[in-house]
Formats: C-alpha cells, sequence, structure tokens
C-alpha cells in the first residue's frame, strides 16, 4: 500500500470510528462533541434562520363579526411573500374538525409551507379546581390539533398570579401544569414553548425559572422580542439559548420609554451567536394597516436574517 493510500485509509477508519462509537454500532453514533451556545437538547452546533409570519399579525382582518380574511387566505398570503412558513394561532380556527385541519395542513404543504407553530391561550396559575383543570385539558386538546395539522410547536403561557397568591405560589403552580401538558406534548411530537408574556415570565430571570423548573425535552422557549422591558436586547440574549420558537415584533421598548424600531440585524446576530436553529416569525402588532406594512417588514427581516 503507498504511503498517501494508507493515509488516506486511515483517516477514513478513525472517521467512521467517531461515527461508530466504541462499540463500532451506528446505532449509537454520537456527533463530534462541539460546544455551543444552545442550550436545547440534540441541537447541533451552528446557526439556520428561517422566516415565518404570525397570523396574529392580521387579528383585525381573521377576527370580528365580518373577518375579511380566513386562515386559507392567510396561508397563500404566506406564499405569496415568499415565506418559508406560516404561524397559524389558535384564536382564528374556524373550527377544530380534523377535516379543516387536514385540509390547511394541505394547503400548507402543497405551497411549500412548514407550519412553523399554532399558538394558544392558556393560563396555569389557577388553584386546583375546575378552571385550572379546563386550562389543562384545552392545552391538551390543542396539542392534539397541533399534531394533527404539523406544526412544530406551540405557544404557551405561564398565567398570571392570583389575587392573594405570591409569585412564588404562581410559579410552582405553572411549573406543575407545564411539566403535565409537556409530559403529553412529547407523546404527540409536538414541542412547546413557552413565552415571555409578562407576570411571572417578565424577565428573562423568570422566564429561565420556569423552563428550567419544567426540565423538559419537549418544553423550550418562544422568545418574543417586544415582550421584555427591561435591558431589551440583553434579556433576549439570556433567553435566546433556550429557543424553539421566536417572534420578532417590529417595536421594543425600554421600560417607560417610548416605543423604537426593533434592531433586526442585532436580533439575528444573538440568534445566531446563541446558536439558535428555526423558524423566525414576524408578529406585526404596530398601527399602520397591516396589509401595507408586513411585506415592508418581512423584507427587512428578511434582509437581517440572510
Amino acid at each position: 500500500m503507498q504511503r498517501r493510500d494508507f493515509i488516506r485509509s486511515t483517516v477514513a477508519a478513525a472517521s467512521l470510528g467517531g461515527l461508530l462509537g466504541v462499540e463500532g454500532n451506528i446505532a449509537n453514533a454520537q456527533p463530534a462533541a462541539v460546544p455551543g451556545a444552545s442550550r436545547v437538547a440534540d441541537r447541533v452546533d451552528g446557526s439556520g434562520l428561517q422566516l415565518s409570519l404570525a397570523a396574529y399579525s392580521f387579528r383585525r382582518e381573521l377576527s370580528g363579526k365580518k373577518p375579511t380574511m380566513t386562515l386559507e387566505r392567510f396561508v397563500d398570503y404566506c406564499a405569496e411573500q415568499e415565506l418559508q412558513a406560516t404561524e397559524l394561532t389558535e384564536y382564528y380556527f374556524r373550527d377544530k374538525s380534523p377535516g379543516y385541519i387536514c385540509a390547511l395542513r394541505r394547503r400548507a404543504c402543497v405551497n411549500g409551507l412548514a407550519i412553523s407553530g399554532s399558538p394558544l391561550g392558556n393560563d396555569f396559575c389557577h388553584p386546583p379546581g375546575p378552571a385550572r383543570d379546563k386550562q389543562i385539558a384545552h392545552v391538551k386538546a390543542w396539542i392534539d390539533v397541533a399534531a394533527l395539522l404539523g406544526s412544530q410547536t406551540i405557544r404557551v403561557f405561564a398565567g398570571k398570579a392570583k389575587k392573594g397568591s405570591s409569585e412564588a405560589e404562581a410559579r410552582k403552580l405553572a411549573i406543575a401544569g407545564l411539566k403535565e401538558v409537556s409530559e403529553y406534548a412529547g407523546k404527540k411530537g409536538v414541542l412547546l414553548a413557552i413565552e415571555n408574556h409578562g407576570g411571572i415570565t417578565s424577565t428573562a430571570k423568570q422566564l429561565l425559572a420556569l423552563v428550567k423548573g419544567v426540565d423538559s425535552s419537549w418544553l423550550g422557549v418562544n422568545l418574543d422580542t417586544g415582550n421584555f422591558h427591561t435591558d431589551v436586547y440583553a434579556s433576549i440574549e439570556k433567553a435566546a439559548p433556550y429557543a424553539v420558537a421566536v417572534q420578532v415584533k417590529v417595536h421594543v421598548r425600554e421600560g417607560k420609554k417610548p416605543a423604537e424600531e426593533a434592531d433586526f440585524k442585532r436580533i439575528a446576530a444573538i440568534l445566531r451567536s446563541a446558536g439558535y436553529r428555526g423558524y423566525v416569525a414576524l408578529e406585526y402588532e404596530a398601527k399602520e394597516d397591516a396589509l401595507k406594512a408586513v411585506p415592508r417588514y418581512l423584507d427587512k427581516l428578511r434582509e437581517a436574517l440572510a
């Protein structure tokens, strides 16, 4: 064997050995241990950012007594904007029948769109009783819907501390509820993503206390860039390594100061540095008409993510 062939075969064998593991079993193969910023289990090093749009951006058009837009039309709109995905918020589903859900899934599929998320509203800070049971059942039912829909994540809330309840008590209740639904979500193959949404999730520290308290591979963070109001970008930086879903608002606000334009490029840099892989959904909430403003902001966000 010539020297160069020997070297080539030795390198190949070493590489294969690394892939197969110590017992030479490809089923037990492990990726090379490369330290990364991400704290999400099984996420490989690096970053990949893809663009989505939240249906909530068209809340005025999708709701009310006489909606001017349907979820079907919203899916088409996302395709027309050449996005990679669409985020379908629970509030705007006409019904929860399998036929309707499967039709939405098909519509997204034939238009080349993934369903990046299907946010819902919930409150796990109720004490034990009928109100809490109803919230748990609601989330589990939506997990079933999301699994049929093919949604990758579900945005969930922790809830709000009730009158007479301390933050510590509310956190304990929220963690218990999140643990129960995370276990259920794992059986259905749907990731849950808890949002920084005020109350006991106002700060990155509060948010991560819940994530770490639940300690489930089926629960991560739904990072809403517009919902931190203290050290905004530093807070985004702290939460980003735990993100499994991201919603980007067009404005940020520090404390009681006036809102200002979000720095999309800075946000994208933070996500890359945190090793985030996944969808970044524009969630438009500003005053300008969404049909006029959304395409412009999508272009800005697309440029930042490129």
